[in-house]
């Protein structure tokens, strides 16, 4: 189910062009032999032109959550990038009403005693205007001039904050999302339930493909061990990879793969991730194992920070997840910067790669940032530089993969090494982490709260015996 809007990402050859004859027509009697040499011949020469003018692909350019209504500035640094692709992760506008942030009082929109929702929808008439507006950034529009621009969906240009398949708008707002995309008429995508497709790229030897998958329209509530992606999306999937010709595989997935992260911070905030559907996740990886597609790497968006992630255990090659969020909505701009860089220190960081190209030590971004693949075809070693760039179009994040390290082994069987009684780095997975490091920023929070609370304590019981002490030696 390949979707191509550009002559570039076209990989089907049309013979009828050449005016090639059926089998039917060739003479087989008297000629038979070499008309059939004849014809295998031209069809080899063809398919060798076709593929030499498609053009290599070695820049691609990704992001997510880009709020509408606030200036957007990185745009220039993504333009300076001179991407061939740039890939949407979702979050695309905010097209959900949000209530402000009340951890106490009658109506609680956040933290462990939250009882009214924080987000409601929108109409589909404010919906589209929200993409008119964002889709108007002047540097986006020269954006959307030079380079192809192709996308999935999150939660809010779907229609509501951490929807799933439930969301009654779903259908309606799918129409708007592929307008906002410039979709072609005659793609399957306007009539499918659900915005997965994929894309090819680049000629046999350096092709690309790029899988974009939809985690909302058929995805079951959180918590629930639903299933993520649906039993038409997952066919899709597994057809996509068995099938596959290229040579790097990237698979959108608007949340988080490999992160660990989303159950470490509850009750206090809430992250989506495919760690919240264990058997989903454990699906994904077998699907990609049994498939034996070399690679594979992640790329995803959402939590409004900038991570790369590394899974070893899963196939029989590492699993990288680039996450790039946001061009917008970034989470140092929403909490005070030491915090947020202290909160991702803290923070269990199993999968997280730490190299010397980290701009911190935690090796995460907060800030507004946007994702890049730079692949050196050139190199006998053909390499991916993944980096996560800030708004100045500097590398903040950076892990360079050579594809020799993401090749399958034919019959190699899946990689079960992790242990659930110990940590291992790249390795264990959220639904394996221990207890004392699930409830980190819980024990942290409420031990300070605590703390808080008898040095008050302390210090009025002081006061009272002071103040009552020298009421004593008054009366005296």
């Amino acid at each position: 189910m390949e979707n191509s809007r550009k002559p570039m990402s076209r990989m089907r050859y049309n013979t009828d062009l050449f005016f090639l004859p059926s089998w039917s027509s060739l003479p087989t009697v008297s000629m038979g032999m070499l008309a059939r040499l004849f014809y295998v011949l031209l069809l080899f020469l063809f398919s060798r032109i076709g593929g030499a003018e498609l053009p290599v692909v070695s820049r691609i350019a990704f992001g997510s959550c880009a709020h509408q209504d606030v200036p957007q500035p990185i745009w220039s640094a993504v333009l300076d990038f001179k991407p061939e692709v740039f890939i949407w992760l979702g979050d695309n506008i905010y097209a959900d009403n949000k209530r402000p942030t009340r951890v106490f009082g009658k109506e609680r929109t956040a933290g462990p005693w939250k009882n009214i929702p924080r987000f409601s929808p929108v109409s589909l008439e404010e919906m589209a205007e929200k993409y008119r507006k964002g889709k108007s950034v002047p540097e986006y529009k020269r954006l959307r001039a030079t380079t192809q621009i192709i996308g999935t969906w999150d939660d809010h240009d779907y229609g509501l904050n951490d929807a799933g398949k439930e969301f009654e708008g779903k259908r309606e707002s799918q129409k708007l999302m592929l307008e906002n995309l410039d979709e072609p008429l005659d793609s399957p995508r306007w009539s499918q339930e659900g915005v997965y497709t994929s894309y090819s790229y680049g000629p046999l030897g350096k092709r690309i493909k790029v899988i974009l998958l939809d985690t909302r329209y058929h995805r079951d509530p959180i918590f629930s061990d639903g299933t993520v992606l649906g039993e038409k999306q997952w066919t899709f999937l597994e057809k996509e990879l068995t099938e596959t010709d290229a040579q790097i595989n990237i698979i959108a997935s608007s949340i988080q793969v490999l992160g660990n992260f989303s159950s470490t911070v509850r009750p206090f905030f809430h992250v989506e991730a495919w760690s919240h559907f264990p058997k989903e996740q454990e699906r994904l990886f077998d699907v990609i194992a049994r498939s034996n597609a070399s690679g594979v790497v992640f790329i995803s968006g959402d939590v409004h920070f900038g991570e790369i992630t590394r899974y070893d255990c899963g196939i029989s090659y590492p699993l990288y997840d680039v996450t790039s969020s946001g061009l917008t909505q970034a989470v140092e701009q929403s909490k005070l910067a030491p915090l947020a860089r202290f909160s991702a220190w803290l923070m269990p960081t199993s999968m997280r790669v730490y190299n010397q190209w980290c701009r911190y030590s935690s090796c995460v971004y907060g800030k507004q940032n946007f994702g890049t693949f730079l692949i050196d075809w050139t190199a006998d070693n053909v390499k991916i530089i993944a980096e996560i760039r800030d708004v100045f179009g500097r590398p903040a994040l950076k892990e360079i993969i050579p594809l020799s390290k993401l090749q399958a082994q034919d019959g190699a069987e899946r990689n079960f090494k992790r242990l659930k009684k110990k940590i291992q780095r790249h390795c264990t997975r959220e639904v394996d982490l221990p207890w004392y490091l699930r409830y980190r920023l819980a024990a942290v929070v409420y031990s300070l709260f605590t703390v808080v609370i008898l040095a008050v304590s302390v210090s009025l019981y002081c006061l009272v015996r002071v103040g009552s002490s020298k009421l004593h030696k008054k009366s005296e």
